[in-house]
């Protein structure tokens, strides 16, 4: 009996959160079903200023899923989806599920050979493209070749205004257009799947335990792997999102879909918690803080899900055309450690909340998240979420459990959690613990951590990023942190390169404030008054930017090759 199985993180839940959920029943379908049923005058959609209701939302989902249904999708069948966020990926992604398919999502600014990557491990036959990916997927080679491409005009999906604004012959509406939407030959048109009869009721529908998404991991330590997720590991994740912000409205809340719905982060906070609760989801297909804005002064948001770069972007925006934030009501940060110096002005200007999360795409995503209230505690990524069980853990033997405070792997299970990688069982096998009582095996997550007292969690970095100098254990982040405090730094990426004498050296790659120039010796001089020697960088690196995922993670991965190509 560990400490930790007490579960000393319920006493620190915000007013109204309770310790544990009932399991939701049936399928992803049923969720939005529901919510179409109780507010079908509701928006549910809002894109470039177009609403779509509830009630056509569902429509458009029960003629789509019809649509794939008389192309051949079955249940059981994987559909790729290479979508940015739009209207029609709501659509394509429960009419999929509809019929008891899988959804597999793709970044449609991967690169031809990442995304052929993905279609050699899924074999999908079936996609719903936006037409700027088309020629590349037309081009795979005949081993993964596709069988059938809808392809997605988003801009059909905006007002009529908008669309007659981007054919004028001026050149700014020209570049618009052209990164919006192209000509595509061979395809099947969205509209035309949309022209089908709505599907008939009594086709069988999917259940809770079926397969229902296809997430491949960041790829940050190698080849990205498929994460199997079930309807219940989505219905469950975003059921305990629900409970974890009782203050936000059915009905009436506002999320805005500023992070990519194909990224599980993404996925959750808007594809199914915003719909589950007959929200208005406002979709951008990408983060542009003037549009942004613009939705801020008719509709600010009750939840905004993000990250640190983009709160830090949208406040700056905000005071520079002088338009207010109040009104945004809870915020929650992820992917990365989100800084007193991000969260004390947006709370200044939003009246609001904002707090750090935690979670991974194998645990749909969310796992940990800080209380939205006075037991908040800044530095860490806050508490188990309901029915969420946690250990800290020896990553050499995780059998063997540390003590409170003590730094280890942490190790998770809870009915949000995956089944397993994509035709991988050694992958599969590799990252769960078998328990030692009736309850599911322990994930591991590959994170160090710290618990306190209380339950509150703190990450301390990676274990594949964990650099080992002279036989010290050094964590990224930590020398990230304190390189970022020197006033001639912006931003910073720790890595280890290979060392004949200490195994591997550490050297930071360092983007500098405007007007700054890099002193080497001051900069490791300033970050040895807070650190222990053997983690002061041995070497200091300028660099235009650092590489970046697209909801702005550091790729310490594709850092660590540059700095190794430099040498």
């Amino acid at each position: 009996m560990t400490v930790l199985s007490e579960r000393p993180w319920l006493a620190n839940y915000a007013d109204g959160v309770p310790n544990e959920i009932p399991l939701p029943d049936g399928s992803l379908y049923d969720l939005v079903a529901a919510s179409i049923a109780e507010y079908p005058r509701g928006v549910a959609l809002e894109f470039f200023g177009r609403e779509t209701t509830y009630a056509e939302l569902g429509a458009q989902i029960d003629r789509a899923a019809e649509g794939l249904r008389l192309l051949g999708v079955q249940k059981g069948d994987r559909v790729a989806l290479v979508l940015p966020n739009c209207p029609q990926h709501i659509v394509a992604f429960y009419a999929v599920l509809r019929l008891g398919a899988v959804v597999v999502e793709h970044n449609p600014l991967y690169t031809p050979r990442e995304l052929r990557h993905q279609f050699e491990d899924h074999e999908a036959k079936v996609v719903i493209a936006w037409n700027k990916v088309v020629d590349t997927l037309q081009d795979f080679p005949t081993d993964v070749a596709v069988e059938k491409i809808i392809s997605v005009d988003v801009t059909r999906s905006m007002p009529f205004l908008t669309r007659t604004l981007l054919r004028l012959p001026i050149a700014k509406a020209r570049e618009s257009r052209t990164a919006l939407t192209t000509s595509v030959h061979g395809t099947i048109v969205w509209e035309e799947l949309l022209k089908s009869a709505p599907i008939d009721a009594h086709i069988v529908r999917p259940e809770a335990g079926d397969l229902a998404l296809i997430q491949y991991t960041s790829g940050t330590t190698g080849y990205p792997k498929g994460a199997m997720l079930t309807h219940l590991n989505l219905l469950t994740n975003a059921a305990q999102a629900r409970a974890w912000v009782p203050t936000i409205p059915l009905g009436t809340a506002v999320v805005y879909a500023v992070l990519p719905m194909f990224h599980a982060y993404g996925l959750t906070l808007c594809l199914t918690f915003a719909m589950s609760m007959g929200a208005r989801l406002v979709l951008f297909p990408k983060f542009d803080p003037e549009l942004v804005l613009a939705v801020i002064k008719k509709h600010p948001a009750t939840f905004l899900p993000a990250v640190p770069p983009i709160y830090e972007r949208l406040t700056a925006a905000a005071d520079a055309a002088g338009v207010s934030l109040k009104g945004i009501e809870i915020a929650i940060s992820g992917a990365m450690p989100l800084a007193a110096a991000v969260v004390e002005p947006w709370e200044e200007r939003t009246g609001g909340t904002l707090v750090e999360g935690y979670g991974l795409s194998e645990t749909s995503p969310v796992l940990i998240a800080n209380p939205v209230g006075p037991t908040r505690r800044a530095g860490t990524v806050g508490l188990p979420l309901p029915n969420t069980e946690i250990r800290i853990v020896d990553p050499e033997n995780p059998t063997v459990d540390r003590g409170p405070g003590e730094e280890g792997e942490l190790i998770v299970r809870g009915p949000q959690v995956f089944s397993g990688y994509w035709g991988k069982s050694e992958e599969t096998t590799e990252v769960f613990v078998p328990t030692e009582d009736d309850g599911k095996d322990w994930f591991r997550t590959g994170d160090i951590a710290t618990v306190d007292a209380d339950g509150f969690v703190k990450i301390v970095d990676r274990i594949k990023e964990i650099i080992i100098t002279g036989g010290f254990n050094v964590a990224p982040s930590e020398v990230e942190e304190a390189l970022r405090q020197h006033e001639s730094i912006a931003d910073a990426a720790v890595v280890g390169l290979p060392s004949e004498r200490n195994g591997e050296d550490v050297v930071a790659a360092v983007v500098l404030a405007e007007g700054a120039t890099l002193d080497e010796n001051a900069v490791r001089d300033f970050v040895r008054t807070n650190l222990a020697a053997y983690k002061v960088p041995i070497r200091v690196v300028s660099v235009e930017e650092l590489p970046k995922s697209l909801i702005g993670k550091v790729l310490r991965r594709q850092v660590r090759d540059q700095l190794v190509d430099k040498r």
